[in-house]
């Protein structure tokens, strides 16, 4: 099985925020391979079907952002996933906005949900796709930037 985990914030008030980019890409997953998540459990919301053949689990954390680990790492227990099977998804202030990166493995940078999914899982080697939504502007807070709605 191959679980693909976005992060976010949950709540009315962070949705379409920056932050939320992970929710935002798979919302646009579920939608593509008609894979509802709908199902409550993990600390989240998830989903499960196939894609060409392979099991697919996706999951929304729906704890703050600083605590996704507690979820990604639940159902990747629970399941049986391994961190090579498990990708994130999620915002990025490193990346100009629009830019995405794909890495196999690698350190949580300065994302407070990946040191959370880092840690609760153990390990660094996991795959991920990184989403860019620039890096504040001068008087913009790190905070204020990322929990705020990008220009369409």
């Amino acid at each position: 099985m191959l679980l693909i985990a976005g992060l976010g914030n949950p709540g009315v008030c962070y949705a379409g925020t920056r932050h939320n980019m992970g929710f935002r890409a798979l919302a646009h997953l579920a939608a593509l391979w008609e894979i509802p998540v709908t199902r409550t459990g993990f600390s989240g919301r998830y989903g499960q079907g196939s894609v060409d053949g392979k099991r697919v689990m996706l999951l929304a954390p729906h704890m703050y952002m600083n605590d996704s680990g507690i979820s990604v790492a639940g159902a990747a227990s629970y399941f049986g996933v391994e961190p090579a099977d498990t990708l994130l998804l999620y915002d990025d202030i490193d990346l100009p906005c629009g830019a995405v990166r794909v890495r196999a493995q690698g350190g949580p940078g300065t994302h407070n949900g990946m040191r959370s999914v880092v840690g609760h899982l153990g390990t660094e080697n996991f795959p991920r796709v990184r989403m860019g939504v620039g890096a504040p502007p001068d008087g913009i807070s790190l905070a204020d930037w990322v929990l705020s709605r990008p220009d369409a």
